[in-house]
């Protein structure tokens, strides 16, 4: 007698071979039969014309502070997530002492874009070291598994103060200190170390994040902690300044190390050629006999535009910025007011005002041949004929007018904006990096940039877009899009017990309607702590969601089942 049965499914085992259909018995938290015809089970799911998975794991997450306080860690648990891996981008909340806590918590703001007032109510920093902060999520229950990383910025301001803030170089004996606290750390469950080189993450004044211009000495130092202890990955999200320089660095650590390197990867529209470069030294870095892999998403990174989001196309005129003090109903009686529209469309911000810009606010501002306005379900490979320029031109109207009036119609109103990712007017370099085996699947996100970027949907659209409703290029197969994103990732962070579908396994199973799978439409919600604002994407067609042999969900509802732990590298 099983606990559970799934009987008569589509099996799609993690591992990339055919489907087959068969039955899959769960006995406890293991997987006991994958194939054939089970025996009888206390429960039985009929799964016929519905497709088995194991559930997924995603390796790009930012809920550092969010799985402190939340046992659901929505949006992610609802698209059938059933492991998640943070301490991304070098950010994170540990080691800390007292005296850092409002440092740490502006620096994940300033990168993240997790509101401060909601991680200043939500966190209880009952921590100081990251063994002490694994404790801390060890003695909470909730839905799925977590995992956690070293982030590079805590751990230079615990070990160096103001010092690591002022962007000062690290002394020898920093980083010794550096490489004591990431053993310390790796032994105690972490499953690697990150840290950010990138010109894109700054603090709430401006300035650049703690680690941005730390010396290949400290890197490797830090480092070497890894081969030391033998488990954990080395993670970076880099510009790649001199990019010989930092890949031959990388590659050096992966070599005397013999631990996995990777870093962020994604089409940029200021060089539409660095992709390729870096794709060749990670091939190169292969070559030499080190583990480099680059870490690339499965769809465009898009900004959401809205009146109810972080920012809009006239964040920056004065006429409307008076407006964002009001209630969201109010202010959008007010957007709606002729008099009101006739201010803002006229109230043009200044060329020398816009120049003192970002570069991605600028984009923001007027690079209307790239905004698109997100339908239900929406398009994440809009075609250049439906973006607000095209429909302006189409119309005889100007821009302005047609994002003005869509923003104005409804809060739910939402213009996507691909930020990288999405400089062919297609997603055929996507397709390239995704089919490449030097690579993996991330940066879903989940967790952060809470009210401008939404795509904790992530692993739901790899099964929709890119195994079933692509038409404007060729899909992938849907073997490998399920592979992609559970066993390859297990495997690459040396989770071993998941990710599979075979007896012994984690029993982590997905069950899924594909033929009615669908992402909705992302909507903004106010229930982070304080009333912290974030973006949420629902999604249908998952039927049953499995962590350790228990329910979660069930026909998208939550089952109130806890049965998610902590997973500590080299304790599985």
């Amino acid at each position: 007698m099983h606990d559970t049965v799934i009987r008569g499914g589509t099996i799609v085992d993690g591992t990339g071979k055919p489907a087959f259909t068969g039955d899959v018995a769960l006995d406890g938290d293991r997987i006991t039969q994958v194939g054939g015809k089970a025996g009888p089970a206390r429960r039985e799911i009929k799964a016929d014309g519905l497709l088995v998975t194991p559930g997924w794991v995603d390796a790009h997450t930012h809920y550092d502070g969010q799985a402190t306080w939340d046992p659901e860690l929505a949006p992610s648990s609802w698209h059938g997530v059933t492991t998640i891996l943070f301490g991304n981008c070098g950010v994170g909340f540990a080691p800390v002492r007292p005296a850092d806590h409002e440092q740490l918590i502006g620096l994940m703001e300033a990168v993240e874009e997790i509101p401060g007032i909601a991680l200043a109510e939500g966190l209880r920093w009952n921590w100081e070291s990251f063994p002490d902060y694994l404790d801390a999520l060890e003695g909470m229950r909730r839905t799925i598994d977590v995992a956690a990383q070293i982030p590079h910025h805590p751990l230079r301001v615990y070990v160096m103060g103001e010092r690591a803030i002022n962007l000062e170089p690290a002394t020898a004996d920093d980083i010794a200190e550096m490489h004591r606290l990431t053993e310390q750390g790796l032994r105690a469950g972490a499953f690697g170390f990150t840290t950010s080189r990138t010109n894109s993450h700054k603090t709430l004044t401006g300035g650049m994040v703690p680690s941005r211009y730390s010396q290949v000495d400290e890197l490797m130092g830090i480092g070497r902690a890894l081969g030391r202890v033998g488990h954990g990955a080395f993670g970076m999200n880099s510009d790649f300044d001199i990019e010989e320089t930092e890949l031959e660095w990388l590659t050096r650590l992966g070599l005397e190390t013999g631990r996995p390197m990777w870093f962020l990867l994604t089409d940029r529209p200021t060089d539409t050629e660095r992709w390729q470069r870096l794709m060749q030294g990670v091939r190169a870095a292969r070559a030499r006999g080190a583990y480099v892999t680059a870490q690339v998403p499965g769809r465009p990174v898009g900004v959401l535009l809205g009146a109810d989001t972080a920012l809009n196309p006239f964040s920056i005129r004065p006429s409307y910025q008076r407006l964002l003090g009001l209630p969201i109903a109010e202010r959008m009686a007010r957007l709606r007011d002729p008099a009101v529209r006739a201010e803002i469309l006229a109230d043009r911000p200044a060329e020398e005002l816009v120049q003192r810009l970002s570069q991605f606010r600028q984009h923001i501002v007027r690079r209307w041949h790239r905004m698109f306005r997100l339908g239900d379900p929406p398009n994440y490979e809009p075609p250049a004929s439906e973006s607000i320029a095209a429909i302006a031109e189409r119309e005889g109207r100007t821009p302005d007018e047609v994002a003005y009036d869509y923003m104005a119609a409804d809060p739910a109103n939402l213009i996507f904006f691909p930020v990288t990712g999405y400089n062919e007017d297609n997603l055929e370099i996507t397709r390239s990096m995704l089919t490449d085996e030097a690579t993996m699947l991330g940066l879903s996100d989940g967790g952060a940039h809470c009210s401008s970027i939404l795509d904790a949907g992530m692993p739901t659209f790899m099964l929709t877009h890119w195994a079933r409703d692509r038409t404007r290029g060729p899909r992938l197969p849907l073997e490998f899009v399920v592979k992609r994103q559970t066993s390859e990732l297990a495997q690459f962070f040396g989770m071993t017990d998941r990710g599979v579908l075979a007896p012994g396994k984690k029993a982590d199973v997905n069950v899924i309607d594909h033929a009615a799978l669908r992402v909705r439409k992302p909507e903004v919600v106010y229930d982070l702590p304080a009333g912290g604002r974030r973006l949420v994407q629902k999604v249908d067609g998952y039927k049953a969601t499995f962590v350790s042999g228990v329910p979660v969900f069930e026909d998208g509802a939550h089952t109130g089942a806890l049965p998610g732990k902590l997973v500590r590298a080299g304790r599985i």
